[in-house]
């Protein structure tokens, strides 16, 4: 086969082209849109509107210390101290088909902006072959009336189009962006997943324990309602009394499969948590065996805006509308493709093998808008519109964020206080009893008094079982909001 030679006049086409691209891309290094730099935001001193204390209200022999200026911790669920509460955040991770769903949407944007890099980056070729039997219409009076041959060609095709103004490389940083935004997003759904298992079991169990609580009170609801019938069949009581120590069993009874049913509906909710179906109702950790944690970290507001994903799905938001004002803004300007080819081609094999058979192309084109209706500077428009929207919608999440940390917070403290207040009250009911059972055995106050101060007790310790399981919640709930540390981001 002979060699393939160029004319010059073709050399030189290409030379001209050469030179008019390097121009152009020299031209273009000036950057076409915003850089996407999230805007300055507030650094306040402290959250909420008081400053923070060192460290909430001691209760239940806890004083939580609020560690200012400590890193989020990536599996805060350790520190309750509870394996089975560990197996199931663990189960959850590994199981949630929510969580897999998202995780596979994640690797397919990844697989989508590689595809997109490479077929845009960098020059196509394509290989083709065709071997073809044709019958054509002779020319009248010239020859035969039809004509038979064959059409062998075979070729490479090589296709570029030079990012001159930086569309390419705009279109492809805006999807990078966005895929920033879902891998952001899989790290906030994996940490809410994580919470939400926590205070849904917490939430369970403390149900179990006021269930138990409320079906104490009713044994000695029942039990008074009884004595108070038979004293009132021997004149010893109103039949108001009566009545109203009856009501008071009925009204408990009536609690009753409420309590149940909220405690049913947190363990289906927990099962489906950790990717199961809610008849394989997973065991539920007793709210006793949760430890507190003592410490609990404070990311300051400054440092907030680098661990929180939501923010940094933001800001990646943010870039991608940058990248996409430059694209709009780069549409507006020419853009330049070289197509080049060549093969062998013949009406036979040996034709078609030969020197003869030789085949080639090269070209260029250079285009620049003119007039589109007004479409290329309106979807700039637009497009410089979404980015100020990206920009305030970055606002809003950071100063939701500070939000949330400050309620999360006052929640702490105001947990720690009324749960002290409830242990304190329920400490004291508790002794009552204790004294008030005793002088029973001893037959000094009535079995209906014993009651009465047992009845006590158990409302008090219902008391103290919710302020535990909202304090055990709200604490996970502030290891959320703190975020991620940056290291792991």
């Amino acid at each position: 086969m002979n060699v393939l030679r160029i004319p010059s006049e073709h050399r030189r086409l290409t030379l001209a082209l050469a030179t008019t691209a390097a121009l152009a891309m020299t031209l273009a290094a000036c950057s076409l849109g915003p850089n996407g730099e999230p805007p300055a935001m507030p650094s306040p001193a402290h959250y909420g509107q008081t400053a923070l204390p060192e460290q909430t209200a001691a209760a239940g022999g806890v004083a939580q210390r609020f560690d200012v200026g400590a890193q989020p911790v990536p599996q805060w669920w350790h520190l309750y101290r509870s394996a089975q509460l560990d197996a199931l955040v663990d189960e959850g991770l590994k199981h949630s088909p929510t969580l897999a769903a998202t995780e596979k949407s994640l690797a397919g944007a990844r697989e989508q902006l590689r595809a997109q890099i490479g077929a845009s980056l960098l020059p196509t070729l394509d290989a083709s072959g065709q071997a073809t039997r044709e019958r054509a219409l002779g020319i009248p009076e010239a020859g035969p009336p039809t004509v038979r041959y064959n059409v062998f060609v075979g070729q490479l095709e090589a296709h570029y189009t030079f990012d001159l103004f930086g569309a390419v490389r705009y279109a492809n940083a805006a999807v990078h962006a966005r895929v920033d935004v879902q891998a952001f997003e899989l790290d906030a759904a994996r940490r809410a997943l994580a919470a939400n298992i926590v205070t849904t079991a917490i939430n369970a169990a403390a149900l179990d324990d006021e269930v138990g609580a409320t079906r104490r009170l009713i044994v000695l609801a029942r039990q008074t309602a009884q004595e108070d019938a038979r004293r009132y069949a021997l004149g010893a009581v109103s039949h108001a009394q009566a009545l109203a120590s009856q009501q008071n069993a009925f009204d408990l009874e009536a609690s009753l499969p409420a309590l149940r049913q909220q405690r049913q509906a947190a363990r289906h909710a927990l099962a489906v948590l950790i990717g199961r179906s809610p008849d394989a109702v997973p065991d539920i950790p007793p709210l006793a065996s949760l430890t507190l944690p003592e410490h609990v970290p404070v990311v300051v507001p400054s440092s907030l805006l680098h661990t929180r994903p939501d923010i940094a799905a933001a800001e990646a938001s943010l870039k991608a509308a940058a990248a996409e004002v430059g694209v709009a803004t780069a549409q507006l300007f020419p853009s330049l493709s070289l197509t080049a080819s060549m093969g062998q081609g013949g009406f036979s094999w040996p034709v078609a093998l030969s020197g003869a058979g030789a085949l080639w192309s090269i070209g260029g084109s250079l285009t620049q808008p003119l007039f589109h209706g007004g479409a290329l500077l309106a979807q700039r428009r637009a497009a410089i519109d979404f980015y100020d929207a990206a920009a305030d919608q970055y606002k809003a999440t950071v100063l939701s964020a500070f939000q949330n940390v400050a309620d999360t917070l006052a929640a702490l403290e105001s947990d720690a206080q009324a749960s002290a207040a409830a242990n304190a009250s329920a400490d004291a009911a508790r002794q009552a009893f204790d004294e008030t059972a005793a002088r029973g055995k001893l037959g000094a106050v009535a079995d209906s008094a014993v009651r009465a101060s047992e009845q006590q007790y158990w409302n008090e310790q219902l008391s103290a079982i919710r302020s535990a399981g909202r304090r055990l919640s709200d604490t996970a709930v502030l290891y959320q909001a703190m975020g991620t540390p940056q290291q792991a981001q």
